[in-house]
């Protein structure tokens, strides 16, 4: 059974920093996509990074390229997404999700999601 646990998210003042962990289990990071979302309030959810082993690839969303960078720990399966410059308009609930095989753009190919971790930037 594939789990998904989001951590790290919070408070963060603009102009700050944060790392979010994706601990996963259930599936073989080496040959399955972990990928970052994001829903802001009233908003749909969008992709933001994704990071695939079997296709030895990384992508990020030009919204974040200069700012995310994704990263994976394969021996404790878990996927980290460091985020820096935080503003106003990167507040939102963070979720990682599991595809098995490669990567897609499109949110509805992705087969297990995590419950999210909150993400606030405010002064």
């Amino acid at each position: 059974q594939v789990q998904l646990v989001e951590s790290g998210g919070g408070l963060v003042q603009p102009g700050g920093s944060l790392k979010l962990s994706c601990a996963a289990s259930g599936f073989n990071v080496d040959y399955d996509a972990i990928g970052w979302f994001r829903q802001a309030p009233g908003k749909g959810r969008a992709g933001l990074s994704c990071i695939s082993n079997r296709e030895g690839a990384i992508y990020y969303d030009d919204s974040v390229k200069d700012r995310f960078t994704i990263s994976m720990d394969k021996a404790k399966s878990t996927v980290f997404l460091e985020m820096r410059n935080l503003n106003l308009e990167d507040t939102a609930n963070y979720t990682c999700a599991h595809r098995k095989w490669d990567c897609s753009r499109h949110i509805f190919l992705w087969d297990d999601w995590g419950q999210g971790t909150q993400v606030t930037v405010s002064s």
